[in-house]
């Protein structure tokens, strides 16, 4: 049986429980190509998963990584818009730290004109949830005030350039003068350094933001429904501080706040193929025109993901951390 290279996790633990190994040659499915990968890229559920605190979902690959680009070579029965050769970037259900990976055809995208293998890679993921959150849940408008907090994250340099495009006034939280310099590069009209100002202060005299896009959790929480305008819409990506929080829940009541969130992996192939399909209509061609770009912090090899991991747990990075594979 043909094998390929790939990093697993031999154990649950820190950057350094990631080694490589070889595997059998996945194999497309009704529906699923294979694709040749070329990089990966690297987010912050691999560390979950890593760690033994995020589980992959039944029938995934039990390999990290949750996007890639590379090129089709092979597909599977009952595909008809992709064909062997064809270059992509893709969502996937897990095993992107590996030399092949398989995933629903409509789960792919096109390598935006002119950009190199390795910004792809960077997308997927992050352009995938920014959009499903900010725009499908939090259903922000022209004119109106957002807030996203690691305004200097992957996630946040995505919804910092796609917001101020699609006409938001944004603002952004970060914990450095250099991540709040490199946010408001991008468009925002501030970055609030979150070590020396809180950011509900800040907003409170604008009037509050109108959605805001958080994955810290924690005492945010009660805190961004204080930065909410009213009306205003909260949505929650992940809990970096933890899930639970004490919230005074008369002011959802009061005031008509929304409280919403979802995570991504989860859903549905179904779901995750709708959202692929406003990113084609919505979004790319703004890529292919050059006008957002995804924000790259390094690359590493396959074989050093343990360092890419200890880079993205440092929390010193500003965008995407991606592992150069083929």
């Amino acid at each position: 049986m043909a094998q390929m290279t790939a990093v697993e996790i031999t154990a649950p633990g820190g950057p350094d429980v990631l080694a490589q190994t070889q595997r059998a040659l996945p194999q497309p499915s009704v529906g699923e190509v294979r694709i040749k990968v070329a990089f990966a890229g690297v987010n912050r559920p691999d560390a979950l998963q890593r760690a033994g605190l995020y589980r992959a979902p039944k029938g995934a690959s039990d390999l990290p990584g949750l996007e890639c680009s590379g090129v089709i070579d092979s597909v599977g029965p009952g595909v008809s818009d992709w064909a062997v050769g064809d270059q992509v970037c893709a969502l996937l259900p897990g095993g992107g730290y590996a030399e092949y990976v398989t995933t629903p055809a409509a789960h792919c995208l096109p390598i935006p004109d002119g950009m190199p293998l390795d910004q792809a890679a960077c997308l997927p993921e992050t352009f995938f949830t920014v959009w499903s959150n900010v725009f499908q849940r939090g259903a922000l408008k022209a004119g109106e005030v957002f807030l996203v907090h690691g305004g200097s994250s992957g996630i946040g340099t995505t919804a910092i350039q796609l917001a101020k495009l699609f006409g938001a006034r944004v603002y952004a939280t970060a914990g450095s003068p250099e991540k709040c310099e490199a946010c408001e590069d991008l468009g925002a009209i501030r970055c609030i350094n979150y070590r020396q100002e809180a950011f509900e202060d800040v907003m409170k005299p604008l009037g509050g933001a109108d959605v805001i896009l958080d994955m810290v959790g924690g005492d945010y929480i009660a805190r961004n429904i204080k930065a909410l305008a009213d009306d205003g819409r909260l949505v929650q990506i992940a809990f970096l501080q933890g899930p639970k929080a004490e919230v005074n829940f008369a002011h959802l009541m009061l005031r008509r706040l929304t409280f919403t969130g979802s995570t991504l992996r989860p859903q549905s192939d179904q779901a995750k193929a709708l959202i692929a399909d406003e990113l084609r209509t919505q979004v790319w061609p703004l890529l292919n025109k050059g006008r957002i770009a995804p924000v790259m912090d390094s690359t590493f090899d396959l074989a050093d993901a343990a360092q890419a991991h200890a880079r993205m747990e440092s929390n010193a990075h500003i965008g995407k951390i991606v592992l150069k594979v083929g």
